[in-house]
This record gives C-alpha cells, structure tokens and sequence, in this order.
C-alpha cells in the first residue's frame, strides 16, 4: 500500500521537475498541485512526514498542495522528463511531442507498479508554467487511478535553504 501512496508522491513531484525540462530559469519555484486519487488508501505516517520534510503541505485530498522546488540549470536545460517513479516502480518515460511553448509525455509502469500515464504541460514564458499528469493502473496489486492538474511559478534565481530534489 506504501507504494501506491508513492506513486502519487512521486507523480507530483516527477511531473514538477518535467514541466520544466528544457524551458524555464534555474532557481526556486513555488508550485501548486490539485490532485484526485480514486481507490487509493490514506497516506501513512511517514510518508507525510516525507513530504513535510520536503516542504510539502497536505491540507487533505481535493485541496491544493502548495510547495517549493529548486530547479539546476542541468534539469532546466534538459529535453527528458525527470525520471518517474523509482526503480523498484521499473517506469520508463518519453516525450511524445515537444513545441516551443509545450510538452507531452507518456511513462509505462511494468514493476510493482503497472499502468500508464500522461503528462501535458504548457509554458508562459520562462516564468510560469501550467499542466495535468494522469495514471492509471495497478500498484502491488491495488487500484491506481490519478490525476493531477498543476502550475508553476518561478520566484528568484537563489534556492536559499531548499534544495535541490535529487532523483
């Protein structure tokens, strides 16, 4: 069941990093996620803790998740999405279509965690970014249905305390 809670986290947090893959300004991001899990269980105690950690608020299921990232200039000029998932999920992703001012990529799960998803962002500039990321399937043998909707917004060029999310 952990890992179907780490799904999720790993969705918000793998769809962030992608949206900004190959577009955007290096530095800290304030970034907001709305998400909607079906069939999924409650989150355990330490993976909230996990989030905490991370800055992650979560106000519950249904509200907005309001966090900080730290983008390098390495992942900003990037043309892959972020890894998805950990190994142990076995997920691979690929671009599907790539414009100047969008993206679209599609990730297979094959592991504990089997199903696909889709990720479709859009950009504003090199400030500001907005996008969705669904993903149904299986994980450990439990319903996994997700989707997400988010945006970006670039705050300053200096990550101050947050740092980077290594993946």
């Amino acid at each position: 069941m952990k890992k179907i809670v780490l799904l999720g986290c790993a969705g918000i947090l793998a769809t962030t990093g992608a949206a900004l893959a190959g577009h955007g300004k290096a530095g800290l991001w304030n970034v907001t996620t709305n998400m909607t899990m079906a069939n999924m269980p409650q989150i355990p105690p330490e993976t909230l803790a996990m989030m905490k950690q991370r800055g992650m608020q979560m106000p519950g299921m249904g509200q907005p998740i309001a966090t900080q990232i730290c983008m390098t200039q390495q992942e900003v000029d990037s043309d892959l999405p972020l890894h998805m998932g950990d190994r142990e999920m076995q997920c691979d992703s690929h671009v599907t279509s790539k414009t100047a001012s969008s993206i679209s990529a599609d990730m297979v799960c094959n592991g504990r965690t089997q199903g696909t998803g889709h990720l479709q962002v859009s950009y504003s500039g090199a400030q500001h970014y907005a996008g969705s990321y669904s993903f149904k399937g299986t994980s450990e043998g439990h319903p996994a249905d997700m989707t997400t909707s988010f945006k970006g917004d670039w705050v300053k060029a200096d990550c101050g305390a947050v740092k980077p999310f290594v993946h």
